[in-house]
């Protein structure tokens, strides 16, 4: 077995064994290159290191640690670590964690965080072992279209007066590019600022922020807002595409400023967006949610969103600590 430092041209192969492990999450090597791209040119200059185990000609297991730019501090880090399963039981996840080890220890990694599937719990202990221990659970929620019916919803998917919807590319149309960006900005500014995370919440950069449209996952049309009279986004919600799988549609941040809560507005645009997902023909929406975002899940429940198991974040260290 050989362990070296991932290439580009690993990028392929590398996407083999992510798909086999977490088929549900399938991607592919252009995403994974945009993704790799857009982490290395964030202004905070975030780590990525990706290393492979060679067996037999092929690549078997891939590792990866990362600083999360939406939750930066130099001290910290995010692990990620996947065997194929036709390579299971044969020491390629211990190969890697060795020389991942060694990598974090050189940087002088104080906080590491990491996880896997509550179903998976041969994982599950490997990252015990190696002195992690349970910090968040989040979900993923998927609900098949073909079994929604919106019929009971279409008081609850209007707009309270004197909020009008429009979508991203509405605005940029009323407004402009530069004013409807920034008004999409700062709404996601101020609504993140209560997701749940495993850490403090690091300050957007405008400039960063709107490259998300180079992606070809992002779909204006699929960023809707609850507009005031003033022209202020009261609440958004965000559907993007699947890198794999068209029939495959994502929600991301969805939510209302906290002085325009309480009015169904949230409600009102996620099934706006469940309308243009069955428009575009997709058969399921799939979106994420921490175990203790007990209002998203509620909602997510009532519109027939199902749970999937639990992903659990675990923590070794802290950037909390002195010593």
């Amino acid at each position: 077995m050989n362990v070296r430092e991932a290439t580009e041209a690993d990028l392929p192969a590398l996407v083999e064994v992510l798909n086999a492990v977490w088929p549900q999450h399938a991607t592919t090597a252009e995403t994974l290159a945009h993704e790799d791209a857009e982490l290395r040119a964030h202004p905070t200059r975030p780590h990525l290191w990706r290393i492979v185990a060679e067996e037999g000609g092929g690549i078997v297991g891939v590792a990866s640690a990362m600083q999360w730019p939406g939750m930066f501090h130099p001290g910290r880090y995010h692990l990620d670590l996947l065997v194929h399963p036709e390579a299971g039981g044969r020491g390629v996840g211990r190969a890697l964690a060795r020389v991942l080890e060694d990598h974090l220890t050189a940087r002088g990694a104080r906080e590491v965080l990491a996880g896997t599937q509550e179903d998976r719990p041969r994982g599950l202990a490997f990252l015990a072992r190696h002195g992690f221990t349970e910090a968040m659970r989040f979900f993923d929620n998927v609900l098949d279209l073909s079994a929604f019916d919106p019929a009971p919803w279409r008081d609850a998917a209007r707009l309270p007066s004197p909020y009008r919807r429009v979508t991203l590319t509405d605005l940029v149309t009323e407004v402009g590019e530069e004013a409807a960006w920034r008004a999409y900005f700062a709404a996601v500014e101020a609504i993140r600022e209560d997701v749940p995370r495993t850490g403090e919440a690091t300050p957007l950069v405008s400039e960063h922020f709107r490259k998300q449209e180079e992606d070809a996952r992002f779909m204006p049309d699929g960023i809707l807002f609850a507009l005031t009279p003033e022209g202020e986004v009261a609440a958004l919600t965000e559907l993007y595409g699947d890198p794999a799988d068209p029939g495959k549609l994502h929600t991301g941040l969805t939510g209302a400023r906290r002085e325009h809560r309480r009015r169904g507005l949230a409600l009102a645009l996620k099934l706006a967006a469940l309308d243009l997902a069955r428009e575009r023909g997709a058969a399921s929406v799939w979106t994420g949610n921490a175990t203790t975002n007990a209002p998203m899940l509620t909602l997510n429940e009532r519109l027939g969103f199902r749970p999937q198991p639990a992903w659990i974040e675990m923590r070794r260290g802290s950037v909390e600590d002195e010593t």
